[in-house]
């Protein structure tokens, strides 16, 4: 399947036209973001994005912001990288607990675990690859509440994938978060739109 990769400055809407559609967009990308999240542990869901994901995100900022020109490319490079590019899966994992006291007790234990994330494809282990646009753990140890990651897939990884009899999990391998919780069919279903 071939799927847009890019978001140019000829994708962007005026502000007008965005903000005139912009609640029916919203309604629209919820029915999309249902099949492309799910939860590992108690505390982490996965976004997987995509093309249609990133160029929502990227028309809210500019409507939140309110930057005008000026503030499109900074936003095109930003959000771009995390469009899978045809043989990967891009998430964005968000460490999500609403008492902020209970979220920095956590988060402080959490220390490197961007480095343990895996998606397992009929047993083969593919390990995420953070971005690295900043460090997401501190140099105290405390780990972002938000991580970016790359799953590099091989051409039998992708086939097996796609097949419905192969187990496929999400993992985190943390010895303070060591969780593990199977992919729903749903959302293989659309993550398979994400290769070439």
């Amino acid at each position: 399947m071939n799927t847009l990769k890019e978001i140019t400055r000829a994708d962007i809407l005026p502000f007008d036209d965005y903000a005139s559609s912009r609640r029916e967009r919203k309604k629209a990308l919820m029915a999309v973001k249902k099949d492309r999240r799910m939860e590992v542990g108690p505390h982490a869901t996965f976004y997987f994005e995509n093309y249609e994901t990133m160029w929502n995100q990227v028309h809210e900022m500019l409507y939140i912001e309110r930057g005008g020109e000026n503030q499109i490319s900074d936003e095109l490079a930003a959000y771009n990288p995390l469009i899978p590019q045809g043989r990967e899966l891009v998430a964005t994992v968000m460490f999500e607990i609403g008492d902020p006291d209970r979220r920095a007790k956590v988060l402080s234990t959490l220390g490197g675990v961007e480095e343990t994330i895996s998606i397992t494809v009929g047993g083969a282990r593919i390990l995420g690859i953070a971005e690295t646009d900043v460090d997401r753990t501190k140099a105290d140890g405390k780990a972002s509440s938000v991580q970016f990651l790359h799953f590099a897939f091989t051409d039998v990884q992708i086939t097996e994938f796609r097949a419905e009899d192969t187990e496929v999990s999400v993992s985190f391998g943390h010895q303070s978060y060591a969780h593990t919780a199977g992919m729903p069919p749903a959302v293989r279903t659309a993550l398979a739109r994400d290769f070439d």
